[in-house]
């Protein structure tokens, strides 16, 4: 099955981006009147073939003759293949004509010759992603994301959407529930944002189109209910839920969805939520973790302690249950058990600040001060980091994905 994305960026003015977006970028640094220092023995006569090949290329592409302009693009790589504009228009025309496999060959070879070009690497990551190479895709557009676009806000906007979707059918809804929640923030609630929102709502590890025909309605008005509640509009989100617990009473998600939503507005119906979640699907782990961290919260501790322990048992590879476990334990007084859950946590998400000051406590109550003070140092730079990210991203600027579950590769 074909996974098309060309309705999200086939428009004339993301072509004209891709096509002239990266030599205006590179200001033409490798401009032909300057001769390419790694072919110093090149004859008067290839330079003359290479710039002859190139103005036919440039031509046959401004006159919208895309076959044309291949073959001679190819012709002037022949004579020069670490030419990065050639490579980066090949890319782009093959991605137009839906020829993916050529365009991510094509910008790959462009990536081995210039690896610090964020619109490179997304549009590798979206050939990738064509091409259902979907964990090599979901790298490419995150580093695409990194790096940044350039100002190119068109492909900024459809790699940022496809990466969402593969971290949902890798089942980060988390993860893809951020990166969604920036198209929320930038006033767009249109009907694949929708249908993304839904099915991390319904925790569902589908791309669009391989959503059943029978769970279509479902997805929307979940849909309805994660952007409502991602743009933070309090009141449609909980009408919307309402409705959604009203018509499928008996999908586990939908009640784990609203219980999430609801910790932050009514705790006690969130723990119902919950509960209804582990009535209808005992295995959840997802809801065990949320429900020990409002037990923990409430210093319940033994209400906390088998929910936590079942969810290591279930995911013994996801941190937030070793966080939450750990932290039980140390209310519980089991300091050593507590240490050895967090430093696991640890070991699984170096990244996280949480983890790490979890840790410091523990560390602290063992009495051993001298790895406290470690992590907790280490706690403060990464809070320093995820604010200058944070900050970066406000104002525009390159900025690595805050991320709550390690990544999938």
């Amino acid at each position: 099955m074909t996974v098309s994305t060309k309705s999200a960026c086939t428009s004339l003015a993301l072509m004209f981006a891709l096509l002239m977006g990266y030599a205006t970028a590179r200001a033409q640094s490798s401009s032909r009147a300057k001769r390419p220092s790694e072919n110093p023995q090149a004859t008067s006569q290839q330079n003359a073939a290479f710039d002859r090949a190139v103005k036919l290329g440039d031509d046959a592409r401004t006159a919208g003759r895309l076959d044309e302009a291949v073959e001679s693009y190819s012709n002037a790589l022949h004579i020069r293949p670490k030419w990065p504009d050639g490579w980066w228009y090949l890319g782009a025309i093959f991605y137009e004509k839906d020829l993916y496999v050529q365009a991510r060959d094509a910008f790959r070879n462009l990536i081995a010759l210039d690896p610090n070009r964020g619109p490179v690497w997304g549009m590798l990551g979206l050939c990738e992603f064509q091409t259902r190479d979907y964990e090599h895709a979901v790298t490419s557009l995150q580093r695409g994301r990194a790096l940044g676009f350039d100002g190119n806000k068109e492909l900024e906007s459809v790699v940022r959407y496809h990466t969402g979707l593969l971290y949902i059918r890798f089942e980060y809804f988390e993860i893809a529930y951020e990166i969604l929640t920036e198209f929320v923030k930038l006033g767009n609630n249109s009907p694949k944002i929708a249908e993304a929102f839904g099915l991390i709502m319904l925790r569902m590890p589908f791309l669009p189109n391989e959503v059943p025909a029978d769970k279509r309605e479902e997805v929307l008005l979940a849909g309805d209910a994660g952007i409502n509640m991602a743009a933070r509009r309090t009141d449609e989100a909980r009408k919307a839920f309402e409705t959604l617990v009203s018509r499928y009473p008996n999908d586990a998600n939908v009640h784990y969805s609203y219980g999430v939503f609801q910790l932050s507005q009514d705790a006690d119906l969130a723990l119902s939520e919950l509960k209804k979640t582990l009535e209808l699907e005992p295995a959840h782990q997802p809801a065990m973790v949320q429900m020990a961290f409002e037990y923990l919260k409430r210093e319940q501790f033994n209400d906390a302690l088998p929910l936590a322990e079942r969810a290591v048992q279930l995911s013994p590879k996801m941190y937030p249950a070793r966080n939450v476990l750990g932290r039980v334990l140390l209310g519980l007084g089991q300091t050593d058990r507590a240490v050895k859950e967090l430093e696991e946590g640890v070991r699984l998400a170096p990244s996280s600040p949480e983890m790490h000051f979890a840790l410091a406590r523990a560390y602290t109550r063992a009495g051993r001060k001298q790895d406290a003070d470690r992590e907790r140092e280490t706690f403060k730079k990464l809070q320093e980091k995820f604010s200058e990210e944070r900050d970066a991203a406000k104002s525009g600027l390159p900025a690595g994905a805050d991320t709550t579950k390690p990544n999938p590769e």
